[in-house]
C-alpha cells in the first residue's frame, strides 16, 4: 500500500464504550466534565430533597393507590428548593452581591490551593494561612490609626505577610527536611486556631468591655470600601486580581515556569539544574500570601471583628474550589462563584423550603467526588470526548 493511500485512511474507530476523541482543548473537555460533575451533584441532591421531604413520605405511603401523589410531591419539592437555591443566589442585586461576597475568600484561598499544586505541593494548610493573615490585618486595622487608603493598604499587606510566613515555614521545611507538606499544614492548621483562641483571651486583641473572645472592630480607614448597602466589599476585584496575578505568574513568568516544570516531573527539573526546594518555598510563600489575602477579605470586610470562627471553613473549602476549577485561575473563579452562589442560596433554600442548609455541603462534596472520578462522569454522560491529556491537576501536578 502507498504512502498516499495510508495517509489518507481514516483514523480507526474508538473502540465500544470508549470515549470519542475531540479536537477540543484540554482546557475545554475538562471543563465539559466539571460542568457535568455539577449536573450529576444536583441530580443526587434532588434524590436527597425527595427521600427527606415529608410530603414526598406521606405521599409514598399510599403510592400503589395514587402513584402521581408521590410524583407531583416530589417534584414540588426538587422544584420549590432548587428554585429556593436559585432565588437566593442570584435573584436581584442582593443575593447576587451576597454571593460575589461569599465567593470573594473562596477564590483566593482557591488559588493558594492551586498554585500549591501546580508545583506538585498538595496545600492542606490555607486554612490556618488564613488565619495568619487574618491575626495581623486585624491587628493593624484597630490598633493603628492611619490615614485612608494608607492604613487599608497596610492591614492588607499585613495580611499577606502573615499568610506568606505560615505558608513559608511549609515550603522551608519540605525543602530543607523533606517534611511531608500535608503533615506539616495539617499541623499548623491547629497551630494558628489555637494560637488565634489564645490571643483573643489577652489585652491585646480582645476588645476592653467584653470577656468573650471577640477582638476591637477595625478602624472605617483600613476596611474595604462597600458597594452600595450590601456586604459586597472592595475585596472582590482585589481577588480577580490576584487571579490574574497568578496566571501571570505560571503562564508568563521564568519563575512560573519553573513552578510548573518542578510540578511535572522533580527530577527532570532538577537534572535540568532548577532548584526544587527553590521552588517550594517560592511556592508555599505565595500561595500563603494568597490566603493571607482570604483572611483580610474576612476581617477588613465581612467580619469587621477578629473572632476565633474568623476562617470557618473557608480554607478547607478552598481546596475543593481548587479540584473542581483543574487547579487553573480562571477555573478557581468560576469554581469559587459557584460555590459562593450555593453557600448564598443555601440560607435563602433552607428558609423558605426547610431544606437543611447542610445540603449545600452535601452537593459541594458531591462536586468534588465527580470530578475527581471523571471516568465515573464519562460513563453517565457517554458523549463527552475524551481528554488526551494526562488527567486531573492532582495526577499531573502533585507527587505526594
Amino acid at each position: 500500500m502507498s504512502t498516499e493511500t495510508e495517509a489518507a485512511a481514516p483514523a480507526p474507530a474508538p473502540a465500544k464504550g470508549e470515549p470519542r476523541r475531540s479536537g477540543l482543548p484540554s482546557w475545554a473537555i475538562q471543563g465539559l466534565v466539571s460542568l457535568s460533575a455539577v449536573v450529576l451533584a444536583l441530580v443526587v441532591g434532588a434524590i436527597l430533597i425527595i427521600v427527606g421531604d415529608e410530603q414526598v413520605q406521606k405521599a409514598a405511603g399510599y403510592f400503589g393507590a395514587a402513584p402521581m401523589d408521590t410524583i407531583s410531591a416530589a417534584g414540588s419539592a426538587v422544584g420549590n428548593a432548587y428554585q429556593a437555591l436559585l432565588s437566593g443566589a442570584l435573584g436581584g442585586m442582593t443575593p447576587i452581591s451576597e454571593s460575589l461576597t461569599q465567593a470573594t475568600p473562596l477564590i483566593c484561598g482557591g488559588l493558594a490551593v492551586s498554585l500549591a499544586f501546580r508545583t506538585g505541593l498538595f496545600n492542606i494548610g490555607a486554612q490556618g494561612q488564613l488565619i495568619a493573615g487574618a491575626v495581623l490585618a486585624a491587628y493593624v486595622g484597630f490598633a493603628w490609626h492611619l490615614p485612608p487608603v494608607l492604613h487599608l493598604i497596610l492591614a492588607v499587606i499585613a495580611g499577606l505577610v502573615g499568610g506568606a510566613v505560615w505558608g513559608g515555614v511549609v515550603g522551608l521545611l519540605k525543602a530543607r527536611t523533606g517534611a511531608h507538606e500535608v503533615i506539616v499544614t495539617i499541623m499548623l492548621n491547629y497551630v494558628a486556631l489555637y494560637l488565634l483562641q489564645w490571643l483573643l483571651t489577652t489585652k491585646t486583641f480582645q476588645r476592653p468591655g467584653r470577656t468573650d473572645p471577640i477582638s476591637p472592630i477595625v478602624d472605617g480607614n483600613a476596611q474595604f470600601p462597600k458597594f452600595g448597602d450590601t456586604r459586597l466589599h472592595l475585596g472582590f476585584l482585589v481577588a480577580l486580581v490576584a487571579a490574574v496575578f497568578v496566571w501571570w505568574l505560571l503562564s508568563r513568568s521564568t519563575i512560573g515556569f519553573e513552578l510548573r516544570a518542578v510540578g511535572a516531573n522533580a527530577d527532570a527539573s532538577r537534572t535540568a539544574g532548577m532548584s526544587v526546594g527553590r521552588a517550594y518555598v517560592i511556592a508555599m510563600v505565595v500561595a500563603g500570601a494568597l490566603a493571607g489575602l482570604a483572611g483580610t477579605q474576612q476581617v477588613l470586610g465581612t467580619d469587621l471583628p477578629l473572632t476565633d470562627g474568623v476562617a470557618a471553613s473557608v480554607g478547607f473549602d478552598a481546596i475543593t474550589v481548587a479540584l473542581l476549577g483543574r487547579g487553573t485561575p480562571l477555573g478557581t473563579v468560576l469554581a469559587g462563584l459557584l460555590f459562593g452562589a450555593l453557600n448564598a442560596g443555601g440560607l435563602q433554600m433552607q428558609l423558605i423550603t426547610q431544606t437543611p442548609l447542610e445540603l449545600t455541603t452535601v452537593l459541594q462534596a458531591v462536586i468534588v467526588l465527580f470530578v475527581a472520578a471523571p471516568a465515573l462522569v464519562r460513563s453517565v454522560f457517554r458523549f463527552l470526548p475524551k481528554d488526551r491529556g494526562a488527567g486531573t491537576v492532582l495526577a499531573k501536578g502533585w507527587n505526594g
